[in-house]
């Protein structure tokens, strides 16, 4: 069952600042995120991970968001999780437009359906770190177990980029429109 985060209204806005960007609105056309050539793909079963990345975080942040693309080859599968060092948490969230309102859940799996690729991307589904330990710094990478239903357990190594990186070592960046946040909604990703 998946829950609204709950956090201070303070705390709600840096953090979609912070998986959304910072300063502009951004329209986000499908299937953005590419694996740049030659990223390193690594495999849990017949589940690849490309191009996992985190976001710079101010000092002082309690959250960051993680991205990624996962292909699945095989059957059905679900990434059901995850853990890190870096934070005292790590949920599996979805962000979405309810009402004209900016709504981040927790969802309690990501779904990666046979033949498939998924985009863990800004502004969609992501991985958040909460209670961090640090600030996520970039060009310092930080370790991350991912757990899949089938595939089992995997470490993949994060790479930081900037604050407002909207593509990461995935590339695609996205097109971007001088209007501040809030004025409007980005679509959600979740299935």
């Amino acid at each position: 069952m998946s829950r609204i985060l709950s956090i201070s209204p303070l705390a709600r806005a840096a953090a979609i600042a912070l998986i959304l960007g910072s300063g502009v609105a951004l329209h986000v056309p499908p299937a953005q995120a590419q694996p740049a050539a030659g990223a390193p793909v690594i495999k849990a079963g017949s589940v690849s991970i490309q191009g996992p990345w985190a976001r710079a975080t101010a000092p002082g942040a309690a959250v960051g968001g993680g991205f990624m693309v996962l292909e699945n080859a095989g059957a059905d599968d679900r990434l059901v999780g995850a853990s890190s060092p870096v934070s005292a948490s790590v949920e599996l969230h979805t962000m979405s437009m309810e009402n004209n309102v900016m709504r981040m859940r927790e969802v309690p799996a990501i779904d990666l359906p046979a033949g498939k690729r998924v985009e863990l991307r800004p502004g969609g589904l992501h991985i958040m770190f909460i209670g961090l330990t640090a600030p996520l710094k970039v060009g310092e990478p930080f370790p991350v177990k991912l757990r899949f239903e089938k595939a089992g357990e995997v470490d993949v190594m994060m790479s930081v980029e900037a604050m407002g990186a909207m593509g990461g070592p995935a590339g695609g960046g996205m097109h971007q429109h001088g209007m501040p946040h809030g004025a409007q909604g980005m679509p959600g990703g979740q299935r």
